[in-house]
């Protein structure tokens, strides 16, 4: 496998890309962010942003996080200017961090055309700075790898998702971070993971986490269950949930995070997407992306998505890895995939075969070769209104 190597930061992590993000701070700024950012897009330049007006803590922390994540290297921030995001806290937040940070306000700016010239001038410029910055070793042990599962069918619990298991228990035996979700996708699992985890209180905290997700689900009559996964021949609930559990792998599980909160030491961590409080802001996740951000914002430098029915979405900021869990989606969307988990079906593979194939894409990916996603320019990132309370005392046991 190739040697690991990435761009060191001020604060010690070292990023798999060195990208500029233009992030929008309202939906009124979007049009003109996604216009500087789309000629460039090709020369590792992302668009993010916040579309509401109104503030929100957890909308503010997710952009904190995911600007001064270790796979970026500098920001331009976009604002209408009358929002009430706080724009100055984040670009103060930016700059503390080592990065360079811009700030355009479009009504201080003179308006679009002046607005896109200004930001796409800036962008150049610091791209370049950027394209001088030279990789430096970097061991597994600094590596954060998160994963999701999106379209998922019957064959996504008996191929992918166990492969990434697999390819789980390996990387946190050599001291990676690995965090799965979600906790609407593990009803039914609660006490199995709770054996696994490494202490009683931490055991209660997940059970705790999954039984907020049946309640929320309750409360909107809406379980985390589509028309592709019946269409895809996904029985129940249960049998879904049963799939999502095979991506934690076999080993113990070490804390319990909210999107934001980055894993204080390798390990195998649940990461909880489900809103605290009253059932406010609608489904906690209304696309697949949504739980992508959220992974990113906890510091993981790239996405291990499984898929059967198929889905051929990428992100912003960390590449995504797709595990195609079908034969006849991966021969109907290679293009779009990086593996195909389904031959275990057809080809007489074995499930540790294509754990082991996946961990060299990792290995390759964290390296520099673009995933498939990456090559065909998916960039796609949703952020929305949510709400959490911090964590509690038992879900980081040692700290």
């Amino acid at each position: 496998m190739p040697e690991l190597s990435g761009y060191l930061r001020q604060d010690g992590r070292k990023g798999i890309r060195n990208i500029v993000i233009v992030a929008y701070l309202v939906e009124c700024a979007h049009h003109i962010a996604a216009e500087i950012t789309l000629p460039l897009r090709e020369q590792g330049v992302h668009l993010i942003g916040f579309p509401g007006c109104y503030p929100n803590t957890y909308a503010h922390r997710m952009m904190e996080s995911i600007s001064t994540h270790p796979n970026v290297g500098a920001v331009l921030l976009v604002s209408l200017g009358c929002e009430s995001f706080a724009r100055q806290q984040l670009a103060d937040t930016i700059a503390a961090s080592g990065r360079p940070v811009e700030t355009l306000v479009i009504q201080e700016h003179g308006g679009t055309r002046s607005t896109i010239e200004k930001g796409r001038a800036w962008v150049e410029e610091v791209r370049q700075q950027l394209d001088k910055q030279q990789r430096v070793p970097m061991g597994i042990d600094e590596l954060v790898v998160g994963t999701i599962c999106g379209g998922s069918d019957a064959t996504s619990g008996l191929t992918a998702n166990p492969a990434i298991g697999h390819a789980f228990d390996s990387l946190v035996e050599q001291g990676a971070a690995c965090i799965f979700e979600e906790t609407g996708e593990l009803i039914g699992c609660e006490q199995h993971l709770a054996r696994r985890c490494v202490t009683p209180e931490l055991g209660a905290e997940v059970v705790a986490s999954i039984d907020k997700a049946r309640e929320c689900y309750d409360t909107l009559g809406h379980g985390s269950f589509a028309n592709g996964n019946a269409e895809g021949e996904l029985t129940t609930q249960e049998e879904k949930s049963m799939g999502a559990y095979a991506k934690s792998g076999f080993g113990a599980l070490h804390g319990l995070i909210k999107p934001g909160d980055l894993p204080p030491r390798g390990g195998l961590y649940l990461l909880d997407v489900v809103p605290d409080g009253e059932v406010r802001f609608g489904f906690p996740n209304i696309v697949d992306n949504a739980e992508i951000g959220e992974l990113i914002a906890c510091g993981c430098h790239l996405i291990l998505f499984s898929t059967g029915r198929g889905s051929v979405v990428g992100s912003a900021v960390s590449p995504v890895i797709k595990i195609c869990g079908n034969p006849q989606t991966y021969e109907n969307l290679s293009d779009d995939m990086d593996l195909n988990a389904g031959a275990i079906l057809t080809d007489n593979v074995t499930l540790p075969d294509v754990g082991d194939q996946l961990l060299e894409l990792v290995h390759e990916t964290v390296s520099g070769t673009p995933t498939r996603s990456e090559g065909l320019c998916h960039q796609e990132f949703i952020l929305t209104y949510k709400t959490f309370e911090p964590l509690g005392p038992g879900c980081l046991p040692g700290f």
